[in-house]
């Protein structure tokens, strides 16, 4: 275990209700790359490459995602009167990483509703603070973000991870004894309201490996139950399929505004600006095609098959395969568009080429015809 991968809270004395951590992950785009083999200090600290426990059966031989990641001294305020722990990882596809979480007691699940909009006792909110942290991060950074960009709303997510349960050490059992409850806590609606449809939905993505563990993934929150007290690699699963999520909206973002800026300019017919749409164009599809590869292959980490299937979930739940064809067919569009603009350069040339020659010819013809004479 990294210095980094600090251990979850572990299992207290049953009979006190429900125990276990809020978990918020926050994952900004920063820049199209991070050059990780060049930052030595984060954050007044020395950061150390994450990877998760290898305590499942596995292959062999696998290729694990390691961010770099550090925990920052915990902030003075507090969140519903508890203390908050922080996390960054930093990802070379240009991702930052923040995550905040803070321990709870509670007697139901219907008391951790509130926690979905999480505000500090100051009265900020929780979002504040990761933005915050991550600017400090983005400038300590400076040196080695590759074409760094503004940075933008993140792409949240809230796991509500439990290490204790008020009845017995069956995370199925009371899963089947609570199914309203659990379903309206992540659906963010009094379990009373919810029909038996809209249960049957929210519950229909989940998975354990043992009797002591469950992970239930909804669309905007996840319920972890890990009564053995370690949950850090399902949480790292969770926060790569929610990184996935925020590269693939952000290359679309960036699709739309640099298709209809190129649409527009050759529209207008700009011949001056030809060259430099192509020059764009042809960066841009570089850029992206090997960004959408990289962002793919970060998931290389899943050799255990039981993260491996909570990754599958978690694909299937936030539409990874949908955004990922999405941003292959704005490729093939771009590339089309490209091939065109290439087309219409090339055209325009061949144009200039031939009036230059029909001019030399002309030239040529009217200085014979002058000698003659």
């Amino acid at each position: 275990m990294t210095d980094m991968e600090q251990p979850s809270p572990g299992p207290i004395n049953s009979g006190r209700g429900l125990r276990g951590e809020i978990v918020y992950l926050y994952a900004f785009d920063v820049a199209n790359e991070i050059k990780l083999e060049r930052v030595a200090t984060l954050l007044s600290g020395r950061p150390a490459p994450f990877t998760v426990r290898a305590d499942r059966t596995a292959p062999r031989s696998v290729v694990y995602s390691s961010p770099l990641a550090i925990e920052p001294a915990a902030p003075a305020v507090r969140l519903n009167g508890e203390s908050v722990r922080l996390l960054v990882r930093v990802y070379e596809v240009g991702v930052v990483s923040v995550t905040v979480r803070a321990a709870f007691a509670r007697k139901s699940l219907v008391e951790l509703i509130p926690f979905h909009n999480p505000t500090l006792d100051d009265g900020s909110p929780l979002d504040a603070l990761a933005q915050e942290l991550c600017a400090e991060v983005c400038r300590e950074l400076q040196g080695v973000l590759v074409r760094p960009g503004e940075m933008t709303e993140p792409e949240a997510y809230t796991v509500f991870t439990l290490f204790e349960l008020e009845d017995g050490r069956d995370a199925n059992h009371w899963l089947d004894s609570h199914r309203q409850e659990v379903a309206g806590l992540l659906a963010e609606t009094p379990p009373e309201r919810l029909s038996e449809q809209q249960t049957e939905e929210v519950l229909r993505l989940r998975r354990s490996f043992e009797k002591a563990d469950l992970v239930v993934i909804d669309w905007d929150a996840a319920l972890v139950v890990e009564l053995d007290g370690y949950a850090e690699d399902v949480l790292f699963v969770l926060e790569l399929a929610n990184l996935q999520l925020e590269e693939f909206r952000w290359m679309d973002r960036v699709l739309d505004r640099h298709m209809e800026r190129a649409y527009a300019d050759l529209a207008r017919r700009r011949r001056w600006t030809a060259g430099a749409v192509l020059w764009s164009l042809r960066r841009l599809r570089i850029d992206l095609s090997r960004l959408a590869d990289e962002v793919v292959h970060a998931t290389k980490f899943v050799g255990d098959w039981h993260l491996a299937r909570v990754y599958l979930l978690a694909r299937e739940r936030f539409h990874l395969d949908q955004w990922r064809a999405s941003v292959s067919e704005r490729l093939g569009q771009l590339d089309n568009l490209y091939t065109l603009t290439r087309a219409e350069l090339y055209d325009r040339r061949m144009l200039w080429l031939e009036i230059v020659i029909v001019v030399f010819f002309a030239a040529d013809l009217l200085l014979i015809l002058f000698f003659k004479s």
